[in-house]
């Protein structure tokens, strides 16, 4: 399971609105903001590929202005595929070799 710590800087007057919005996510906690509007959340998402989609749906917000990780752990998923192991599924549907 991916674990990320970001920081989303908002507009600050929409920051109340985006902290209401963060919680609804699962696997998102909001852990401090300040009044410039910097929210500090950590993102632990069962893949990498769901983690992606979090930050994706949290970026559609008008008030979002950006996100960016400061710490990124996904060392399970890094123990993955062997060498020459088949990827099924990946990138719709084409198989790539691991190796």
């Amino acid at each position: 399971m991916p674990i990320g710590g970001i920081i989303i800087s908002v507009r600050p007057e929409k920051t109340e609105e985006i902290l209401f919005v963060l919680v609804q996510f699962p696997g998102v906690e909001v852990h401090g903001h300040d009044e410039q509007g910097n929210v500090v959340a950590v993102i632990d998402a069962p893949s990498t590929w769901v983690m992606e989609k979090i930050v994706k749906k949290i970026n559609v917000f008008e008030a979002v202005l950006s996100i960016g990780f400061t710490y990124l752990n996904m060392e399970d998923e890094v123990d993955g595929p062997a060498p020459g192991e088949r990827i099924p599924g990946l990138f719709h549907g084409v198989e790539l070799d691991a190796g």
